[in-house]
């Protein structure tokens, strides 16, 4: 049997309590009685020593389906007075508070064991549970070294760490068990990368091959997900193992509310009533409530606003999410298990695992922007595996209204998206060499195919590997003049460490999380003006305009981390405040919206398109009857885009063009597309091109002397090599700039911390800055600089999609509609609103799209006489 497989057999209590040792099986019967599904079909599998990936709701005991196995034979070698002192089973997860719930929710049940045996007459010895983070003291970390814990949990910083501590991986040695958990959570971002390598360096060191186990959420293709769990052989085949996907063992039901009658003309002040009165009366209905907004600042301020309202709500709702305080988090935490809050307001920050006892509702205001982070958020409700997991996603715009019609389609009928797992990312890939020739003198093609083993490098060409290496031991001229120090030696095809300094280095600096900055904003004669995040700078262009403290400023330039800029009274800006906190939505689900548009334009007419709607999506009459209206005012002014036709408009400007392009495609890949598209046209015509972008489209601003014909516009999707026109459209940019220090803290480039010394972001993003010009000009084919252009047109865009979709619009799939409009269409509103006024309330937003939409029914109007 090879290969990877999907669990078919559900085996039965019996057969399961037929494995366990006797002290085990009395107490699972005496507390659980019996198995839950992910526990049928892993148990006996994991017991017998295969790979196995569960992927469950939150509540269906699946961490307990990972561990029981290896607590099982640790019982038996108690038993048989066999328990040595050492590492059996390695429990590594991405949320060091994740951590303390487990060490808590191990040593209950191991007590409760113990207790049990010696009712039926056995002594146990004790089995230990040990954590090892950041947080952990030398003296604990010395004490691990003597007396190691049989059960370690740590993060995949500290495993990074503890590979290379002398002593300590010494007795990493022995494991038998690696469980890794919150898999969705790391498979698609670097963190996940580096966990991958660093688990097939602990392979290579093992005594023996080792159980992998990986627990994750609602995700898809597992079949890719569980290639980034177990790795891969020498041979590039991918290790064997078991799919268990009880994804759906639990019943969700959701629903989508419009909040108002009329999403276009109700105030935002009657609109704000009627989602504050909503949101009570549930909180109202059920005992335990919880809110998802998208962005922190949402969250603080629906549970400011319902306190506020409902005095009745006093002590009752509090706020979580990552911007507040450990403590102020935990404390959250605590009164939501002890039953204490009637609500808890987040954005993402209670998505993951942590242990929150029992909700009884999920609502999300507006749209989660991905199917799969639907069901990972109303599957926190109802926390039992037979409970209902009850959500209600509350709609406050029509754009997010036929979005989240279709995602609560799309979840009901398990149509998941597509998670991206990173490729090749050089700068984790220089951490680990680093960590390796730390550990003992490799042959070079030795490690190269260690690195192939981990999923994210499977694919990783021999050239690349080498210019690490190159890099590292100072192969590129002109670097050391920089500090750029060589921390390994590479010479006849071997190669290992160099220097007594590298060792504190790769301590000081492992890790992929990089360390944001607040960027502090000057007038140009020097005056402060206050900060801006860190993800807010990256998408500013000389030129650019923004609101700070209620004023309007032009971005002239940025050194370090200070920017400059002059203040421009009235001057409508560029890029709205909210911009960087925003969820992109997936790919897929916008593929999805694309069909849905086609779908209604075909009912339209029909005297039952209302009712059709609301049987097959399972939304109110309400919201029903917004859909439809808003599809018939844009096909009587427009023309309705869909999955086989795209919209550009012309609209005329007192002093520019705009051109709403309406490319259904998610943020990040109309990211990719409207760079190069601006960056094509600034180029043909000599002019600075404004964007703005949202998940439905984007629009181009030109001057009026640049006005684009329809020919112009058609070619602009005939466009070649986008990559190559994205990556010089990113030159010069803050991105480029922002992204290249982050890369190059990675990779060690730049050193966050030396000898005990912290450098200044300021003065790390100074030197980045030199570093890139430098690299540019004389090494183009640098691993890092290569690195961060992969990083930010794959994973910060989605240059893939994109070209795809511009590929399907050469081969004629798709074919491009060109119109000359005097208004944008109102399937453009939101995109003019975020294009033309820094719209910093969501009011003026809301005035501005009403606006619009009184002069189109007047056009519309006029037209049909």
């Amino acid at each position: 049997m090879s290969g990877i497989r999907w669990a078919e057999r559900e085996y039965s209590d019996e057969e399961i309590y037929s494995i366990l040792s006797e002290p085990v099986r009395e107490w699972f019967k005496q507390k659980f009685g019996t198995f839950t599904p992910p526990q049928r079909y892993a148990v006996l599998e994991i017991h017998r020593g295969e790979n196995v990936l569960i992927s469950s709701p939150t509540g269906s005991g699946k961490t307990l389906s990972a561990f029981l196995s290896a607590i099982n034979e640790l019982i038996l070698l108690g038993e048989e007075g066999k328990l040595e002192d050492k590492i059996y089973v390695l429990y590594v997860s991405p949320l060091r508070a994740l951590n303390n719930d487990i060490k808590r929710n191990l040593e209950g049940p191991l007590a409760e064991i113990k207790k049990v045996a010696k009712e039926l007459g056995y002594e146990l010895p004790d089995i230990r549970v040990g954590i090892r983070t950041s947080d952990t003291s030398s003296y604990e970390k010395s004490k691990m070294v003597k007396k190691p814990p049989h059960i370690l949990i740590t993060t995949p910083e500290s495993l990074a760490i503890a590979l290379n501590a002398p002593k300590f991986s010494e007795r990493l040695k022995t494991v038998k068990y690696v469980i890794i958990d919150e898999v969705h959570a790391l498979a698609e971002n670097k963190r996940g990368s580096h966990l991958a390598l660093s688990v097939e360096r602990l392979q290579e060191m093992a005594d023996n091959e080792f159980v992998r186990i990986g627990l994750s959420a609602t995700i898809h293709p597992l079949e890719e997900v569980t290639k980034f769990v177990f790795g891969f052989n020498d041979d590039g085949t991918p290790r064997p193992g078991l799919i268990v996907d009880v994804s759906f063992a639990k019943q969700t039901e959701i629903k989508v509310e419009s909040v108002v009658e009329d999403l276009i003309y109700t105030d935002a002040g009657t609109l704000s009533d009627a989602l504050y009165n909503r949101l009570a009366e549930l909180i109202r209905e059920h005992r335990t409530t919880l809110i998802f907004t998208n962005t922190r600042s949402g969250a603080e301020r629906v549970a400011f606003n319902l306190k506020k309202r409902f005095p009745e709500f006093e002590g009752l709702i509090e706020a979580h999410h990552s911007s507040l305080s450990r403590e102020v988090r935990l404390d959250v935490e605590e009164k939501l298990k002890r039953g204490e809050l009637k609500a808890v307001v987040t954005s993402t920050s209670l998505e993951l695992g942590i242990d929150i006892g029992t909700i009884d509702l999920v609502v999300l205001i507006g749209s989660p922007k991905s199917v799969n982070r639907a069901l990972q958020r109303i599957g926190r409700a109802g926390h039992r595996l037979h409970d209902v997991s009850k959500g209600v996603i509350l709609a406050l715009d029509r754009d997010d209204l036929v979005e989240v019609t279709v995602l609560a389609h799309n979840a009901r009928n398990r149509r998941l998206d597509r998670i991206r797992i990173p490729k090749n990312p050089l700068d984790v890939l220089v951490q680990h060499i680093v960590g390796m020739a730390l550990y003992k003198v490799w042959e070079v093609e030795e490690a190269y195919r260690l690195v192939r083993r981990a999923y994210p490098f499977h694919e990783l060409p021999f050239e690349d590997f080498m210019s690490v290496l190159k890099y590292l031991s100072g192969g590129y001229e002109g670097l050391e003049d920089r500090k750029v120090y060589a921390k390994i030696w590479l010479e006849d095809g071997k190669f290992g460490r160099r220097g007594k300094m590298t060792r504190a280095i790769y301590y000081m600096n492992v890790g992929t999380i990089p360390d944001e900055a607040k960027i502090r904003v000057y007038t140009m004669d020097k005056q402060m003006i206050g900060t801006v995040e860190e993800e807010f700078a990256e998408r500013l262009m000389p030129g650019d305009i923004f609101v700070l403290a209620g004023r309007t400023y032009e971005f002239v330039k940025s050194r370090g981390n200070k920017i400059y800029v002059v203040p421009r009274e009235g001057a409508k800006p560029t890029i709205p405040a909210w911009f960087s906190e925003m969820l992109p939505l997936s790919f897929d689900l916008a593929l999805d919206v694309q069909r849905f548009r086609r779908e209604v334009k075909g009912i339209l007419n029909r005297r039952d398109a209302i009712r059709r709607l609301m049987r097959k999506y399972g939304i109110d009459e309400r919201a029903a009857k917004a859909i439809i209206a808003y599809f018939r005012e844009q096909e009587r002014y427009s023309t309705v885009p869909d999955d086989e036709t795209v919209l550009v408009e012309e609209v005329e400007k007192e002093n520019t063009y705009e051109y709403f392009f309406h490319t259904l495609i998610g943020r990040r890949a109309n990211d990719a597309l409207s760079r190069a598209f601006a960056y094509a046209v600034s180029r043909w015509k000599g002019v600075n091109v404004g964007i703005a972008l949202n998940d439905n489209g984007f629009l181009l601003r030109v001057p009026k002397e640049a006005r684009l014909s329809e020919a112009e516009v058609k070619e602009l999707f005939q466009l070649e090599d986008l990559r190559e026109i994205l990556k010089r459209a990113l030159d010069n940019t803050e991105l480029l700039k922002r992204r290249f220090r982050h890369v190059a803290n990675r990779g060690f480039l730049i050193l966050r911390r030396y000898v005990g010394r912290k450098k200044r972001l300021g003065r790390q993003q100074v030197i980045a800055v030199s570093l890139l010009k430098v690299l540019k000009e004389h090494y183009p084919d640098f691993p890092l600089l290569k690195e961060v252009y992969r990083e930010i047109m794959e994973d910060k865009m989605d240059v893939e999609n994109a070209e795809l979709f511009l590929s399907w619009v050469r081969g004629g799939k798709i074919k491009v509609v060109f119109e000359r409009n005097e208004l944008p269409s109102p399937f453009a509103f939101n995109l003019e609103a975020i294009g033309s006024s820094d719209v910093v309330l969501m009011e003026d937003r809301r005035e501005m799209i009403k606006a619009l939409h009184r002069k189109i029914m007047a056009l519309i109007g006029k037209n049909a006489t």
